[in-house]
């Protein structure tokens, strides 16, 4: 047991018992079992790993895990619920199990990312708690998790401070995705409403009215979408605020190696780290646009619903509109040509986002279309006998 540690449970020990409440109590008990779980996965991988000098790596890790393990078996004695030795959870006794089958690639990952979640848990416990102790160990949890997690990132070769979630979109994601789901859902309806054998104004009728609905539906999505990663954002960004008041050395080392990596010498890097410390608006500001590549809004989540609405609703109309000037057997045939080739070409377009080949992309796209329309006729028709 470090030093550190030992004075920090001494300091433990002079307080006074106060009893938990159930939450908090299940909450203490839930990162135990956490850390537990950590110390145990990564022994589990370092028995996978063949580098001597990353074996040896986890084996440190897997270490600091069992003291924290330690500091939350105190901390819980301290206020009156002694509890013994955790075992693996049946969670980490799967994962080791599959660790030992897939090696370093299956655990590696999963580890960084439990130590991110375990970074963010701690924060907001040490926001959260009402008890001194409580707060001072999360804290010291907080920037040790922060720790592993940074050196997990560098042995997996991902980006700094990989707690972060910062995906993003794009207006023409919306536009193809939203298209090809109103065209892919309302050709469906479209041609089971055809196999039912009803009267062609029924067919104009369920296009226009799924039309609407698709369109309500995806436009809400895109506006719950945007408006949840907006609140994620601002949810980082919060946290990195905090990060910085609470972790300034931690922050000051991150922000020296994002210039490392753009070739400024280490020295000068650390002093002009230093100096954006001083104002820690200015340090924000760097970590948002550096560390988190969170950039200014370009759009809004109303905009997001409106764009993603509007592509379902112009993708719907496709396989209805030739009911709207046409009749009979030619506008069912002109109705399949045009939505199969739209299929085709929102596939192809999709390939711009998935990285395939534009025409293997269009190609699936096409087969999706017409099993879709298959399938929707031959519901319809089995339905327009029975009922």
């Amino acid at each position: 047991m470090t030093q550190s540690n030992r004075l920090l449970i001494g300091q433990l020990q002079l307080l006074s018992v106060m009893p938990l409440d159930p939450v908090t109590l299940r909450t203490w008990l839930h990162h135990l079992q956490d850390e537990f779980d950590a110390a145990y996965l990564y022994l589990v991988l370092a028995g996978q790993e063949g580098d001597p000098k990353r074996k040896e790596v986890y084996v440190k890790l897997a270490g600091v895990e069992e003291r924290h393990v330690q500091l939350w078996v105190q901390l819980l004695a301290e206020h009156g619920h002694a509890v013994g030795r955790p075992k693996p959870s049946l969670n980490a006794r799967l994962r080791a199990w599959f660790g030992r089958r897939f090696g370093t690639g299956y655990l590696l990952p999963l580890l960084l990312r439990e130590e991110g979640q375990e970074v963010k848990g701690y924060m907001d416990l040490h926001k959260e708690a009402t008890f001194d102790d409580a707060r001072e160990v999360s804290l010291k949890l907080a920037k040790e998790s922060a720790a592993h997690a940074e050196t997990l990132a560098d042995l997996a070769g991902r980006g700094p401070e990989p707690w972060h979630k910062t995906e993003s979109g794009g207006f023409l994601r919306n536009v193809v995705y939203g298209f090809n789901d109103g065209l892919t859902a309302n050709f469906g309806l479209v041609a089971g409403v055809i196999g039912a054998n009803v009267a062609p104004h029924f067919v104009l009728v369920s296009g226009l009215a799924g039309t609407i609905a698709d369109a309500l539906s995806m436009g809400a999505s895109g506006y719950l979408a945007a408006k949840s990663e907006q609140e994620v954002y601002e949810h980082e960004i919060s946290m990195e605020k905090e990060e910085i008041r609470l972790m300034p050395e931690v922050e000051q080392d991150e922000i020296a190696l994002l210039y490392q990596a753009k070739g400024i010498e280490s020295g000068i890097a650390r002093r002009m780290a230093a100096e954006v410390m001083r104002d820690p608006e200015r340090a924000l500001g760097e970590q948002v646009r550096e560390e988190l590549k969170i950039g200014v809004a370009h759009a809004t989540p109303f905009r997001e619903g409106w764009v993603t609405g509007t592509a379902t609703a112009v993708g719907a109309l496709i396989p209805v509109a030739p009911f709207l000037a046409l009749s009979g057997r030619t506008a069912v045939w002109t109705a399949f040509s045009i939505a199969m080739l739209s299929h085709f070409a929102v596939g192809a377009a999709r390939s711009f986002f998935t990285g395939r080949g534009v025409v293997r992309s269009g190609l699936d796209m096409f087969v999706v279309g017409l099993g879709v329309a298959a399938v929707g006729y031959l519901v319809g028709d089995v339905l327009g006998k029975i009922l």
